[in-house]
């Protein structure tokens, strides 16, 4: 708690901007966008998971996979459900597609938003405590489906104050008091 951990998330997906420095992401230096650019940016670039879930409850679990789809208007609308569709089986929840989230359990959710963040197609995918609200069983279901995303391509930067994520790290940065103390890359083939 306090380490900065989801400041740098917020600076990495353009919901904060730097006091000093340049934060670039996927090719931009976010500080030199405009409050519109940086939506237009992260709508392209960024799919965010959150602990949370935040879920939109009054639609259903495919609706709220499309719901960027609509924003971004990357995909013609009558592509939208389909890829929705593809992305909750990716996921493991195609069958919860038509219910609403509190109908889920929390892992169902989780791996719901996660279909959410990947709706378009986004380089990055950043995630705050995606485990902090699983038991350990459903978190070990999560942290293994992040690892497949990663072997499929997947830029993922998972901030956590949980250690059983290094299991499945490539890289691991340590941040104390707003500050990296660490930046170590895992001996063996990174995988997330």
């Amino acid at each position: 708690s306090g380490s900065g951990k989801t400041t740098l998330l917020n600076l990495l997906a353009g919901i904060d901007r730097p006091t000093s420095g340049i934060v670039r992401a996927a090719n931009a230096d976010l500080g030199s966008l405009s409050e519109d650019g940086l939506a237009a940016w992260r709508g392209r670039n960024v799919g965010l998971v959150f602990q949370f879930f935040q879920l939109l409850p009054t639609l259903t679990v495919i609706e709220n996979v499309m719901l960027p789809m609509d924003f971004a208007s990357k995909l013609p609308v009558g592509e939208r459900r389909d890829r929705a569709q593809r992305l909750l089986e990716r996921v493991g929840v195609a069958d919860q597609a038509n219910k609403v989230p509190v109908t889920l359990s929390g892992g169902q959710q989780q791996r719901a938003a996660i279909a959410r963040a990947l709706a378009n197609d986004p380089p990055i995918l950043l995630a705050d405590e995606p485990t902090g609200n699983l038991d350990s069983t459903t978190a070990d279901a999560v942290l293994e489906l992040f690892a497949n995303l990663h072997a499929d391509g997947q830029t993922i930067v998972v901030v956590t104050h949980e250690r059983d994520v290094r299991s499945i790290a490539g890289r691991q940065v340590t941040l104390m008091d707003g500050r990296v103390i660490a930046d170590e890359r895992a001996a063996a083939e990174a995988t997330v």
